[in-house]
């Protein structure tokens, strides 16, 4: 026995190479698949960007004018190509400007891998030029993190880092490395992790609760499902179709849930939450059976929890056993990823039809949509409207772009009215809410799907957030097109301080630059509309071409967007104007 684990142990040692930790860490990204890094180097990390150097026909890194761009483009990468994004950043301030990124991707449940350098590991605790303890500072905004001191621990923990980002409920984690663990050497062999002791990343789906839950909605008289992101990150879409087309339920998406399902389809009935659609919110009310797939119960979804549903069973599907009954009581929690356990349902699942049920929907859209939506999209005022913008760039884009928001009124505005007949196609800040997101997250939208048009919409706030990524757009000549739509003010706050603050615009309204001269100035072309006999040509004159473009439009200063739920309000207390 002890001979042949010695043979094992030769025959392991024959199978190393002997090379830098620094090269180790090109090495391990190499194993995984990855192409694609996004980052800022500096003095801590500088080992690993001269490896870089000898590496770059098979490794792209892209230089973001920001870490937190760097984070953000990982996270438009991983959103769209659904595979691990990658940003890389010195120790300190570098390390630092990475946490709002890691905090979006956290709640956002996006895989990405953060890799910083660190001061060498005697300075640790020493207070060194640009020491900070980023491991602690990021701890409860990673799924994971770990800091390496020893080039021996490298393959072990890149590959489990890479293991824990992707499975499971995805999530950002974050690497530190020490310099002395760059250049120190070490025998380097990888092996891909499959399994971590103590973490189970999707549950086994329980049988027994699947088949309550199929009781459940074949007795139903009024089902209705909410679906969100845990659709599209189970690449649960065509089980989510076949279960709304076989038990005739409506169908509503929250924000992260957009674009699972056809926005078209004649079940998908809209969007939930604050500013989501009339029917969606107040007959959540009136359901008998909810049926919710792959989202968390966000205050934003359900308002005043103390009237959310309280007639209703509640069902959850739901791969993160820490999300059921954190916020709302369920009467069915079924785990596992959604793809699975949807698949285990629907033979369970009776052929129905809810045709009265599914009417009351509609009665509801003709209400709001003569209220309100009618007005947005096919104004007859003066001034141009956020929703007019959304719906040209539907027409030229045949409904096939990857649409990109910031935060703010245009967000909402976006995830109202945009039309998707592709997955995986609306990136936001959902969960964190992160002004500035949009411009970098749409760069690297546009790397992890070269073949599809893709479109950052952007209020003229969080565009100057980081308006030097321009910068990466002009270096790499990347077709992004650039829609900011300028009302001068911070506009959401705005809003809300018009409603509920007795109309004291406290630091809202800005004085902003000429955004045209600016994109100009990174050779980008540009084109500014003020008048609505100008915006479809633009719109289209963007859309068709193969260049990176910026427009920007001109739209009322105070356009608010409705319907809204107050904070603290119920969900049927929604205000369409």
């Amino acid at each position: 026995m002890e001979t042949l684990k010695a043979q094992k142990k030769d025959k392991k040692k024959s199978t190393a190479i002997r090379i830098t930790g620094a090269e180790a860490i090109i090495h391990c990204l190499l194993a995984e698949g990855v192409d694609l890094i996004y980052g800022y180097p500096g003095g801590a990390i500088m080992p690993v960007y001269d490896e870089l150097y000898k590496f770059q026909d098979k490794l792209t890194h892209i230089l973001t004018r920001h870490e937190q761009g760097a984070t953000h483009a990982a996270q438009g990468y991983a959103r769209v190509s659904g595979r691990v994004g990658v940003a890389m950043a010195t120790s300190g301030p570098g390390a630092t400007n990475l946490v709002t990124g890691l905090a979006d991707a956290q709640i956002d449940s996006t895989p990405m891998v953060c890799i910083t350098g660190q001061v060498a590991r005697h300075l640790l605790g020493s207070d060194a030029f640009q020491e900070t303890d980023i491991v602690g500072i990021s701890t409860p905004v990673t799924k994971w993190n770990y800091q390496i001191t020893r080039a021996e621990e490298i393959p072990e923990i890149m590959a489990k880092a890479f293991y824990i980002a992707k499975s499971g409920r995805p999530g950002p984690v974050l690497v530190d490395i020490t310099k002395n663990a760059q250049f120190d050497e070490l025998d380097f062999e990888y092996e891909k992790c499959t399994g971590v002791r103590s973490y189970k990343p999707a549950p086994t789906p329980d049988l027994s609760a699947i088949e309550k839950a199929a009781e459940l909605i074949n007795n139903a008289k009024k089902p209705y499902i909410v679906f969100g992101q845990g659709v599209i990150l189970g690449e649960a879409e065509e089980q989510l179709k076949a279960l709304v087309e076989k038990a005739g339920i409506p169908a509503a998406w929250t924000i992260l849930g957009l674009s699972a399902m056809d926005t078209d389809h004649p079940l998908n009935v809209g969007m939930v939450g604050m500013h989501g659609n009339y029917g969606p919110n107040v007959l959540t009310n009136e359901c008998d059976v909810l049926i919710a797939i792959g989202m968390r119960f966000d205050d934003r979804v359900t308002g005043n929890l103390a009237t959310y549903a309280k007639q209703a069973k509640v069902i959850h599907f739901e791969i993160d056993p820490a999300e059921v009954n954190k916020n709302v009581k369920v009467d069915v929690a079924v785990l596992g990823n959604a793809k699975q356990t949807l698949d285990l349902l629907l033979p369970m699942v009776n052929k129905n039809e809810h045709k009265e049920w599914v009417a009351e929907f509609d009665k509801m859209y003709q209400i709001e949509f003569d209220t309100l939506i009618d007005k947005d999209i096919h104004p007859t005022k003066p001034g141009l409207t956020m929703g007019e913008v959304i719906e040209q760039i539907n027409l030229a884009s045949g409904h096939k772009a990857v649409v990109v928001t910031d935060v703010g009124q245009h967000q909402m505005i976006a995830c109202r009215y945009a039309k998707f007949k592709q997955t995986k196609s609306n990136i936001t800040s959902g969960g964190l809410g992160t002004m500035g997101f949009a411009l970098p997250a749409a760069i690297g939208a546009k790397m992890g799907a070269m073949d599809r048009e893709v479109v950052a919409i952007i209020g003229d706030g969080g565009y100057q957030m980081t308006i030097q990524e321009l910068g990466v757009i002009f270096q790499h000549n990347l077709p992004v097109k650039i829609v900011v739509l300028n009302n001068d003010h911070l506009g959401m706050v705005r809003q809300w301080q018009e409603l509920f603050f007795e109309r004291r615009y406290a630091s809202t309204v800005m004085t902003n630059p000429d955004f045209v001269k600016i994109a100009e100035g990174y050779h980008i072309k540009s084109k500014r509309v003020v008048e609505r006999s100008e915006l479809k040509d633009a719109v289209e004159e963007m859309m068709a071409s193969k260049d990176p473009y910026f427009l920007e439009v001109r739209v009322e200063k105070e356009d608010n967007v409705f319907p809204m739920v107050p904070t603290g309000a119920s969900i049927s207390d929604i205000r369409l104007k």
